[in-house]
């Protein structure tokens, strides 16, 4: 059996203490969170990483590490985010339509007006004994599972 699914991706672009932050202001899911997007067709999924944060942000950043997923099904397609961290880039960092970007440190994160679930995404990103924020529907109401 097959199903149909959409990749995107997410990169934590790390330098020392802080990350870069990106303030969303599409409705579908607005406030700060990583920068990232969709996978084209036959893209590979770092190349898609590269190119999204470079659209995003300006960095290019080098030997992204996958180090997570989010998944869920809805309306009869799976959608997967890749999670990456960066620590390698170069570039002067600049703003897009899709929102402002900044420097931001990882310990102020919280204090921020985050995208819907983006704290707990965030431990995905920061704990190794994760690597899956796993949505799924109980009834009528979204829950979501950290593994």
């Amino acid at each position: 059996m097959f199903e149909k699914v959409e990749f995107t991706n997410m990169c934590m672009i790390c330098h020392e203490n802080r990350v870069v932050v990106i303030d969303r202001k599409k409705k579908d899911w607005p406030g700060i969170t990583f920068p990232g997007g969709h996978v084209e067709e036959g893209e590979s999924f770092t190349d898609a990483v590269i190119r999204e944060v470079r659209e995003e942000t300006g960095l290019d950043i080098r030997s992204p590490q996958l180090c997570g997923v989010k998944d869920w099904y809805e309306d009869n397609c799976r959608y997967v985010v890749l999670f990456y961290k960066a620590t390698s880039f170069e570039g002067q960092l600049r703003s897009s339509a899709e929102g402002e970007v900044r420097w931001v440190g990882l310990d102020d994160l919280s204090k921020l007006n985050l995208a819907l679930d983006m704290k707990d995404m965030l431990r995905v990103f920061t704990e190794e004994s994760l690597s899956e924020f796993f949505y799924y529907k109980d009834a009528d109401k979204w829950k979501y599972q950290l593994k």
